[in-house]
């Protein structure tokens, strides 16, 4: 299974209404991230969970979601995370 699929599968944690995951990783080749496995990645994700919450708190909650793959995987992951009221904004 790839990063993406993993990590879409860990966020399921959230039931997303959305999510889209791009593998940013080719603009960062020779990084030292990189050089180590871990890909950059950049994720949109729709959920109910972030109603109310400001971005640290979303930021936390799709970071626990995440877990481990923080550690080996996933080097950068840069987050938009929104609530359902705030996705047509």
């Amino acid at each position: 299974m790839s990063v993406p699929e993993r990590l879409r599968e860990r966020l399921t944690a959230l039931s997303p209404l959305e999510i889209d995951i791009q593998d940013d990783s080719a603009l960062h080749a020779g990084h030292a991230g990189a050089r180590d496995g871990g890909g950059h990645y950049r994720l949109y994700i729709v959920s109910a969970a972030f109603e109310g919450r400001n971005t640290v708190a979303r930021h936390r909650l799709v970071y626990e979601a995440v877990g481990d793959m923080m550690k080996k995987e996933i080097h950068a992951l840069a987050i938009r995370a929104v609530s359902a009221s705030d996705a047509g904004k």
